[in-house]
């Protein structure tokens, strides 16, 4: 597999799957909504079909109740499923139902990788020294990392600050990637950055951080008449841009 890889979210539908997958995307990641309705045909076909193609499946629930977590697992079967919950290190008990959680899994589905989303706040905003003690706490129960931003406010971090309340990412902003370098440097497994990675930073991203992958998602959107991105649509050609960018700066052809 080349280096770093490219992931990218939210790839909803087979024939999203198939186009990106042609354009080089390693990492195919789709995201379950919600819990009620949580049973989606689509995204399940979207699943298979990236692993019919070779490419690596990653499942973001947006939920944490671990029966619901369990049959989501069963029910789509990807190759990554990806906690991206809002955690503050200072709560141990918000950490440690997240590591219970995450052990709960290894067990009953030992063939899945774990991916767990590091909150980082951007430049000037981040406490690296709470930050790679959360991940150290996280990395025995966790396979991937990925490094993603975290809306900080005037009052400091809070969940309800986010773009999806209680979870991180999605903001298009990159994080502080002098702690993302830290995050790379201690973490004995991959670490992939995450936050506002877009094809005209990708490439310094990827000199400055050093990470295993990078994965886009806001700034890979296709955009309304005012310029927004839209969620649920990809921009084709921004994601080839995007992998082309990434292959130049790991000097690949």
């Amino acid at each position: 597999m080349p280096f770093p890889i490219v992931q990218i979210y939210e790839i909803q539908t087979p024939d999203e799957a198939r186009a990106v997958i042609g354009l080089g995307v390693e990492h195919i990641g789709s995201v379950v909504t919600s819990c009620d309705n949580r049973h989606d045909p689509v995204i399940r076909e979207t699943v298979s079909v990236v692993r019919k193609m070779g490419a690596v499946s990653s499942l973001i629930p947006l939920y944490s109740n671990p029966e619901a977590v369990f049959d989501t697992l069963a029910y789509y079967r990807p190759h990554i499923v990806h906690f991206c919950d809002w955690l503050d290190g200072r709560n141990s008990i918000s950490v440690d139902a997240a590591l219970q959680l995450q052990a709960a899994v290894k067990q009953r589905f030992p063939e899945v990788y774990i991916m767990r989303s590091i909150p980082i706040g951007q430049k000037g905003d981040a406490n690296s020294e709470a930050i790679l003690a959360l991940a150290a706490r996280m990395e025995p129960q966790s396979d991937y990392f990925l490094t993603d931003t975290m809306v900080v406010g005037p009052g400091g971090a809070a969940n309800d600050e986010q773009p999806v309340v209680g979870f991180v990412g999605i903001t298009g902003l990159p994080c502080d990637w002098s702690v993302a370098a830290q995050l790379v440097d201690r973490s004995r497994i991959p670490v992939i950055l995450a936050g506002g990675i877009s094809p005209e930073n990708v490439a310094e991203g990827i000199r400055q951080v050093r990470p295993f992958g990078v994965d886009s998602c806001t700034c890979t959107n296709a955009v309304d008449k005012s310029g927004h991105p839209i969620r649920f649509e990809k921009d084709l050609e921004r994601i080839k841009a995007l992998v082309s960018e990434t292959h130049r700066a790991a000097g690949m052809p």
